[in-house]
């Protein structure tokens, strides 16, 4: 095996600057090999609101269903699982493990409108929904306004004008 120089390696320094700007910093920003198994993580959620419910979509591509863990306690949701490293590979064959792996926890506060008994959730392509039913009591209600049934009559108007 030969040496590279200098010359063959222009940008061999870039990543010993990253990795001090890491240090610096604390975070995990970059990481590249084992270093990112060991920060946590936390999936992406998008929260919606519709006339009838709250839906809540958690990005959780390659973690098993069954690993889940979704509770409501004290009007506080909590979803909690873990994406295991798959061992199927050999670690010294990979290039670059940029996915975080292990345990997560995501908690959101839930407004008292939500009927907490009545959640359901579904699982497919990588995507947890979850539907929050709103009570009845919180639902939007419509006010219809109807025209001249409680109005003054039209002869007590007639009746008022013809006196002047």
């Amino acid at each position: 095996m030969r040496a590279m120089n200098r010359l063959e390696q222009p940008f061999r320094g870039a990543t010993t600057l990253q990795e001090q700007i890491n240090r610096i910093f604390g975070e995990g920003v970059g990481n590249t090999g084992m270093e990112s198994n060991l920060t946590p993580w936390a999936p992406a959620v998008d929260i919606y609101e519709t006339e009838n419910e709250l839906v809540v979509k958690a990005d959780l591509p390659d973690v098993n269903p069954q690993n889940l863990d979704i509770r409501v306690e004290n009007n506080i949701l909590t979803i909690r699982g873990e994406r295991k490293f798959e061992s199927k590979v050999n670690e010294d064959n990979y290039l670059r493990i940029e996915r975080a792996y292990g345990s997560f926890s995501r908690s959101f506060s839930l407004a008292n409108s939500v009927k907490t008994d009545a959640i359901k959730a579904d699982y497919q392509n990588g995507v947890l929904t979850l539907s929050l039913p709103k009570r009845e009591e919180a639902k939007p209600k419509q006010i219809k306004v109807t025209v001249g049934t409680h109005a003054v009559g039209t002869h007590t108007m007639a009746a008022a004008a013809g006196a002047r």
